[in-house]
């Protein structure tokens, strides 16, 4: 734990370069000009209670009580407004000063020095702060979504919030110091005011637009590099193995951990209900996380049947948990009908409820745990390969299970000899996943990020590499963008072999694939026609693009009718 709390407090301290916290400096920079002594102090005492208490709790507030999200921000902009109209107008700034006091009235304090407002402003500040997180608080907001907050969620959100409130609390007071030994600034100390204030009231008006999120946009397509290593620290080998254990605590033995039990949240397909406290002193079990429409799982799935097919003989079984990462996942139907897609034939459970997730700590699609017969973890592997290595602990386990239960075990080692097909490899892709829906749009480049609602777009001057652009009238919602009018148009430039876009539509929509200007031929996906196009009815992942070797290139997708859903992209 001590580990989680230096990393998240250096975290924290590094945030304040990242890209997204820019458009509310102004804020930051107020606390030097405006106010008290104690001002400074103040904006970080509110914004250290504000973001702990709102990164922990603003799902449980919008679940018990109803309030939108997007309420209290609004409430949170509007007082950063009256605060910069208050640094304009003088008697303003004393109404503000006592509208303060009398809601805290019984709280003794200094006249003037500006604690209180300093924290009023400060708890605004925690609710829009908009960190570029990295793996630990990441970690800690889905405990959050969960509702699993525990101790060590509480400290490492404070440690957070201390480390960036250390740079905050530097620059406000920096900036204090150098209007006092500079006389011409000490001589414009009102002139000075007056310009933050008017900063603050465009910051204002800039978030509640959500403009925002237009100037992060327009910072990373000018400076595609710029606060990508902030959170490297926080990927070192010693913060991942923290990482799981916070996840939940698991059971251990005198050999091991003891492998949660299975909660199913939903159906199970190709079996009975299956339970590791029947299989355990019987079977080895490889336990699979995977949800449908993911390509990195997709790409795991031949080794998983190939397992199946050669082990299930000699006391292996494979249990998929299917853990949807979007809402139509949860249908028993698509999942029952992307299983026969997929020719799997082992026991899968559903996960709809993310119980039988959280128990193992997961965190990860795919993620794999070998199970021994004693019912202890033996092995666990995240995300793709490792197959040979995976497959030489499973007949190692087998062949302890079959010394225990006095049987034989015949298998040789056969690792390696798998065979995929080329355009399922994974390959060295330059372009990352990239989401459609509000909720995890950063990559949207030429209309609004982070807002559900109708958008109408046109195409950009120029195409910049890995920045998702959408053409037309669409609606956003929070896991996709759905077209409203004929004749959209979806434009990315990727790096990679593969593209798959996950998408659906309730009937069917014509899709006109384009790449670098041209009909696709001959690097055409599988589910591409001849003619270059493509027809999306069910919700699935769909392959648009299988070139023999890695490029840069621009696909272009001209959508024909409104109605169709588009998840995301993922390239291979």
């Amino acid at each position: 734990m001590a580990v989680l709390l230096i990393f998240a407090f250096l975290g924290g301290v590094v945030t304040i370069l990242s890209p997204c916290i820019l458009p509310v400096l102004p804020v930051v920079l107020s606390g030097s000009v405006a106010g008290g002594k104690k001002r400074p102090w103040g904006i970080i005492t509110g914004f250290v209670v504000g973001f702990t208490f709102f990164t922990l709790s603003l799902t449980a507030l919008v679940n018990a009580f109803g309030v939108s999200p997007d309420r209290l921000r609004t409430v949170s902009v509007f007082v950063i407004f009256l605060f910069g109209l208050s640094l304009i107008i003088p008697q303003m700034q004393l109404l503000f000063e006592r509208g303060i006091g009398s809601l805290a009235s019984s709280v003794p304090q200094a006249t003037g020095d500006g604690f209180r407002s300093g924290v009023l402003i400060g708890l605004s500040l925690g609710l829009i702060w908009t960190p570029c997180v990295g793996p630990i608080l990441a970690s800690v907001i889905s405990l959050a979504l969960t509702g699993r907050v525990t101790g060590s969620a509480i400290f490492l959100t404070l440690a957070y919030a201390l480390g960036t409130a250390i740079p905050m609390l530097a620059i406000m007071y920096g900036g204090r110091q150098l209007i006092a030994r500079v006389p011409g600034l000490m001589q414009n100390t009102s002139k000075i005011q007056k310009a933050f204030g008017v900063l603050m009231i465009i910051t204002a008006i800039g978030i509640y637009f959500n403009y925002d999120r237009v100037f992060q946009s327009y910072i990373l397509d000018v400076f595609p590099n710029y606060g990508s290593g902030l959170t490297t620290l926080e990927n070192a080998p010693i913060v991942k193995d923290q990482l799981d254990k916070l996840g939940g605590a698991q059971e251990q033995d005198n050999g091991g951990i003891l492998a949660p039990e299975l909660i199913a949240g939903g159906e199970w397909f190709n079996s009975a209900p299956l339970k590791l406290s029947e299989l355990k002193g019987k079977k080895v079990v490889l336990l699979d996380f995977v949800t449908y429409s993911c390509i990195n799982c997709i790409r795991t799935f031949p080794y998983l049947k190939d397992w199946w097919s050669k082990y299930r003989d000699d006391g292996l079984v494979i249990i998929g948990v299917h853990t949807p990462e979007f809402e139509f996942e949860k249908n028993p139907d698509n999942v029952r009908k992307a299983l026969a897609d997929f020719g799997l034939e082992f026991p899968v459970m559903q996960d709809n409820d993310y119980a039988t997730w959280e128990a193992y700590g997961n965190r990860y699609w795919p993620r794999k745990y070998l199970i021994d017969i004693h019912g202890r973890i033996i092995y666990d592997h995240v995300g793709e390969g490792g197959y040979d290595e995976t497959e030489r602990r499973i007949q190692t386990a087998l062949k302890e299970r079959a010394r225990i239960l006095g049987e034989t075990a015949d298998m040789p080692d056969t690792t390696g000899e798998l065979s995929i097909d080329p355009a399922l490899q994974q390959n060295a892709v330059g372009s990352p996943e990239t989401y459609f829906g509000s909720a995890r749009n950063d990559s949207f480049a030429n209309g609004t990020q982070g807002t559900s609602g109708r958008q109408t777009l046109t195409a950009p001057a120029q195409i910049n590499t890995n920045r998702l652009y959408l053409v037309g009238t669409w609606d956003l919602a929070d896991e996709f963008a759905q077209t409203a009018a004929h004749g959209n148009k979806i434009i990315f430039r990727y790096k990679a072999k593969n593209v798959f876009l996950v998408a659906g539509s309730q009937h069917q929509v014509v899709l006109t694939i384009r790449r670098d200007g041209k009909l696709v031929g001959a690097e055409r996906g599988k589910d591409v026609n001849a003619t270059g196009t493509l027809e999306v009815s069910e919700e699935r992942l769909y392959h648009l693009i299988g070139d023999p070797s890695l490029g840069e290139h621009t696909l272009e997708i001209e959508i024909a009718d409104p109605g169709l859903q588009a998840f995301t992209f993922t390239f291979g």
